[in-house]
């Protein structure tokens, strides 16, 4: 197979989000935007030693799981709801099927399996959003035209396309009142002539429509988002969208100026040409402020399904302090604010800390904070310890320097793990486990129908101790310590430890291990005197296999070790060493 080549194929299954998995020739192809069981016409595109993708070309045949017809008349074009043909069910069985897949993978690498070698947690499957269509409450629709140098259009960017917008007169994902505005909007620019935003050139007038519309309440907050290089009487614009027959009402129409570079919403400057510029939206009993820019899930009643889920994997949390890190608007921490002891909530935008006060304080709710920040700076600064962590990060998932941060600095023994992205959180859930923490269960919550997007809710804790670990409780004032003398040898330590394993350790391997717990080892008088001379690693099966560590410290701990600390930091020292046991899963014992 050549780069360039065109091939024909059927899809035999979809990865997470959209990898369709062709095999052609004994190679197996990468295609994207695909349903399982299409057969397609590709080209490939990409090819690397081991791995090849594929441009999807053509449909040729249709997958026996498309049973109906699309719903708008932009697919697929579009590329935003690519599932629309295939049954709401068919979509869930899906993407529950993706997700435990890519969960089962890493909890193998992490070691949480049976006997069998499998994976070992209860996936609880799948909950549908209680709308497949006009289930968003916000939309973000370009300006632009479907093809070079063509009319004004106003709506989703085309698969594939930087540039090409095409009209979503009939979008069917968003209220009837999204269309309306749209149709409106873009029929008052046409008459005018106006121009739109040049990604090249940088030149032109209209960049985005964000319309905004809450559920419940049915509050609608238009935002015409401009360059500054025009000048135009938006006003009668503003009197046509309020005459408009909408089912929901027009609290506020916004006039946003971006001068951005980026082809992202922004304010330089925001214009309130009517009403206010917030609207009110209201989840499981609480009411909330959204601005322009302000984080809320696009889909109301899946969020609802969401927290109610997440409340329930929390449990008990009568006089318990919990911590949402990533808090957003502060929804999460909201709804578990009324039965709970204190709620902290931590995000790095500071709309988003204000909007969420501000929600705090309408909903009387007074045992719940916010602070403003990045997460793996502000978490030292907060006096308070969790007895429960919530943790819903961006789609990257938890910065690699804040995982071990949180871990270590609160030692939690549960915490809450809601993902949007289930690529980002397998990662994760590999780096947990170094840390003790096991998926105690798992349910995905389908938020975003027609689209391969998926929320998934993940109760995390410290692995049950099992018939291989043993805790141990001592009391330094019942032991007697007149019968231990000052210093094991290292030839004792040695000794010990090729009996107990059958594994031979070197001077510097003891050194090295010493170290890492925090002994003293005394000055080296054997060091190389040449420069970056290499220095022999204590191997990971004498370091890091779990008898070994356990072994070792028992060692230590019973080859008259105890002489060389106060009591006051063996006492530090013992409970180190309970803790390094329990954190590393198989330990066989620690003996005081």
């Amino acid at each position: 197979m050549k780069k360039g080549e065109i091939y024909e194929g059927v899809v035999e299954r979809i990865d997470f989000p959209n990898k369709g998995r062709v095999h052609v020739e004994g190679e197996t192809v990468t295609v994207k935007n695909a349903i399982p069981g299409q057969k397609i016409r590709f080209q490939i595109n990409k090819k690397r030693k081991n791995r090849m993708e594929g441009r999807l070309l053509e449909v040729t045949e249709k997958s026996p799981m498309e049973k109906r017809d699309p719903v708008c008349s932009i697919f697929p074009s579009c590329g935003g709801c690519m599932y629309q043909t295939m049954s709401y069910e068919d979509q869930l069985a899906m993407k529950a099927g993706q997700v435990k897949k890519l969960l089962d993978d890493a909890l193998v690498e992490a070691g949480q399996v049976n006997e069998a070698g499998e994976a070992d947690y209860p996936f609880l499957g799948i909950k549908g959003s209680p709308k497949e269509f006009a289930y968003r409450n916000k939309m973000e629709f370009s300006f632009g035209d479907e093809y070079k140098d063509g009319p004004l259009s106003l709506g989703l960017h085309k698969k594939g396309s930087t540039y090409d917008v095409l009209t979503a007169c009939d979008c069917k994902i968003v209220h009837e009142d999204f269309t309306k505005i749209l149709t409106c909007v873009l029929a008052y620019f046409k008459e005018r002539n106006a121009s739109y935003y040049h990604k090249i050139s940088h030149e032109g007038y209209l960049r985005h429509l964000l319309v905004r519309r809450a559920e419940n309440t049915g509050e609608i907050l238009v935002n015409l988002v401009t360059t500054s290089q025009e000048e135009w009487d938006l006003m009668p614009l503003v009197q046509e969208v309020l005459g408009l027959p909408l089912e929901g009402k027009v609290v506020g129409f916004l006039h946003i100026i971006n001068d951005s570079l980026a082809d992202v919403v922004k304010s330089d400057e925001t214009k309130v040409l009517y009403g206010q510029d917030y609207f009110y939206e209201e989840l499981l009993g609480l009411k909330f402020k959204i601005t322009p820019f302000s984080f809320f899930q696009t889909n109301s009643l899946g969020a609802e399904v969401l927290y109610s889920t997440a409340r329930e994997f929390v449990g008990e949390t009568k006089d318990r302090t919990i911590f949402d890190l990533y808090s957003g608007t502060g929804t999460i921490a909201q709804i578990l604010a009324p039965v709970a002891k204190e709620v902290i909530g931590v995000e790095i935008v500071e709309e988003a800390v204000t909007a969420a006060k501000e929600n705090a304080e309408a909903n009387g709710l007074t045992n719940c904070s916010f602070l403003a920040g990045d997460v793996l700076k502000v978490i030292d600064e907060i006096e308070e310890k969790p007895d429960f962590i919530v943790l819903d990060p961006p789609r990257e998932g938890i910065h690699p320097k804040a995982l071990p941060k949180i871990v270590d600095l609160y030692r939690c023994e549960k915490m809450l793990y809601i993902s949007c992205k289930p690529t980002s959180l397998a990662r994760d859930l590999v780096e947990f486990a170094k840390y003790g923490y096991r998926v105690e269960k798992v349910c995905c919550v389908d938020m975003f129908p027609g689209t391969v997007h998926c929320e998934t809710v993940v109760l995390l804790s410290k692995g049950e101790i099992d018939s291989k670990k043993v805790r141990v409780e001592f009391s330094l004032e019942d032991m007697d310590m007149s019968g231990f003398q000052k210093g094991a040898t290292y030839e004792q330590i040695k000794a010990y430890v090729l009996k107990h394993t059958g594994l031979k350790v070197s001077s510097l391997y003891i050194s090295q291990v010493k170290r890492k717990c925090g002994l003293d080892v005394g000055q080296n008088y054997n060091l190389s005197k040449k420069e970056n001379a290499k220095v022999p690693k204590c191997p990971p099966e004498k370091e890091a296999a779990p008898t070994d560590k356990c072994i070792f410290v028992f060692s230590l701990l019973n080859q008259k070790w105890r002489d060389f600390f106060l009591p006051s930091f063996y006492n530090s020292f013992a409970g180190f060493c309970i803790s390094f046991c329990i954190f590393h899963r198989n330990c066989i014992c620690i003996i005081f």
